[in-house]
């Protein structure tokens, strides 16, 4: 073999090795985010129930299958675990919203399956939403909260704009607000309907519903 052909050689099996140590790399970090999520979606149910002040990893711990060496080996503290649990919630309720922008061919289906979809979840998720906002409140006291606070509140006014334009795409006129206001707007009946059906009002998730489809074609006059 010549010297060319052996440097080939070797330049080809570091490649390999370097190649086989990013899947190993990739998998060790697939695994990991795979167990957090699986932490996280166990330590939900305890969040919602108990909020941010009331809650300890041990707490979260006692109620779920999983250890509390177990829980701190993959959450530096409660603050990293909560901001966890919320992103992961949050992101799944923008991947629903989502999908009725997508799917909504007419100003009324859209109108309806957002008003259908922010009543089903205040009925089903209130917990998740009341500790969101725990969370929100937090941040007016403690810093450390306010960068995935804002991070967070910003991927959930992408989301509303979302809403609005699609809207306006299918009424065939433009937004009469900024994102900034129709974010406000939109927040501000849902954790109004929140504090109502905490405090027992059955009719709460219907009224959200009808403000809703009230509120989008106000916003596109």
């Amino acid at each position: 073999m010549t010297e060319v052909a052996e440097l080939t050689e070797v330049t080809e099996l570091t490649a390999a090795a370097d190649r086989k140590r990013e899947r190993i790399a990739r998998r060790q970090v697939d695994k990991f985010t795979e167990r957090r999520d699986q932490l996280a979606e166990a330590a939900r149910q305890t969040l919602a129930e108990l909020g941010y002040a009331n809650t300890s990893l041990r707490d979260i711990a006692q109620n779920s299958d999983f250890s509390h060496g177990v829980l701190h080996y993959y959450f530096a503290d409660k603050f990293e675990l909560i901001t966890y649990c919320v992103r992961q919630y949050k992101a799944e309720c923008v991947k629903r919203y989502d999908s009725i922008v997508a799917t909504a061919v007419t100003t009324d289906e859209l109108t309806a399956g957002i008003g259908a979809a922010m009543a089903g979840t205040l009925r089903a998720d209130a917990g998740m939403h009341r500790l969101w906002y725990d969370l929100r409140n937090q941040s007016l006291f403690d810093k450390a909260f306010r960068p995935d606070v804002a991070e967070i509140d910003q991927s959930l006014e992408r989301m509303i704009w979302r809403i609005v334009s699609k809207f306006a795409e299918l009424a065939g006129k433009p937004p009469a607000v900024s994102p900034g206001v129709a974010y406000a707007l939109a927040d501000g009946l849902f954790q109004h309907a929140l504090l109502a059906h905490v405090a027992g009002d059955a009719g709460a998730a219907g009224e959200l519903d009808a403000r809703v489809r009230l509120l989008l074609p106000s916003l596109v006059p």
